[in-house]
């Protein structure tokens, strides 16, 4: 196998810089709707249960990529509209937008699924203690709640994390010079797609390495408190 990167080096360094960036650009509106589905399926509200059921079900149900496509080609004739209605000569999702909106938005799904499991498994008793000791719902759910739930949730937004890390891929098909567009370019160019193909392969596992590093390092962290007050 020829590893020679036949001048190609500095644009898949690129291309991996532009999947880190799209893949956290994702993970950040993830998170956010991951919580606010989680808080509508766990509410007392039967309409916020059915609108968070809703979204973890829809979204997981249709193959990410064609939420990618979906989310980039649907959104044609609104930005045209919107263009017309601000008076602009054009306006357009780029790439990169399409695909954090489409990532995140899958991410999310799966990501309320994690933390609605993860706040059922906090014990009711520590709510209740909190209103004894007079704490609002406010202070119950930020000093109470969430930290809890970040710790049990942890492990699983981390499998999601590194899913999405390689679902990134995915936008390649919409022209976005990630990691994956970047080696399929070079490829062409240089007609050795085993070498481009395996040195993309070598760079999606580097990402996973570090990105199970920095997991262990943030639950290591998060249970610090939990495991001085069980031993």
């Amino acid at each position: 196998m020829n590893f020679d990167l036949s001048g190609f080096g500095p644009a898949l360094a690129a291309g991996t810089l532009m999947t880190v960036q799209l893949a956290l650009s994702a993970l950040c509106v993830g998170l956010v709707l991951g919580l606010l589905g989680a808080f509508a399926k766990t509410s007392p509200y039967k309409p916020l249960q059915w609108l968070g059921g809703t979204y973890s079900t829809l979204v997981r149900g249709v193959p990410e990529l064609l939420w990618v496509l979906l989310i980039y080609f649907g959104t044609v004739g609104i930005m045209r509209s919107l263009a017309e209605l601000l008076g602009v000569e054009s306006l357009e999702l780029s790439p990169f937008a399409a695909g954090v909106i489409a990532l995140g938005l899958c991410f999310g799904a799966y990501a309320t699924e994690v933390f609605r499991g993860a706040i059922l498994a906090i014990p009711k008793g520590h709510r209740e203690a909190g209103q004894a000791l007079g704490l609002s719902k406010g202070r119950i759910l930020w000093r109470l709640v969430m930290p809890q739930m970040w710790r049990i949730a942890l492990p699983g937004l981390g499998n999601l994390f590194m899913i999405l890390m390689k679902d990134t891929a995915l936008v390649s098909v919409i022209g976005l010079n990630e990691l994956m567009r970047r080696s399929q370019i070079a490829v062409t160019a240089s007609k050795e797609p085993f070498t481009f193909y395996m040195v993309a392969a070598f760079i999606y596992l580097g990402l996973t390495v570090i990105a199970m590093i920095g997991l262990h390092f943030l639950e290591k962290r998060a249970s610090r408190g939990f495991k001085r007050s069980a031993a």
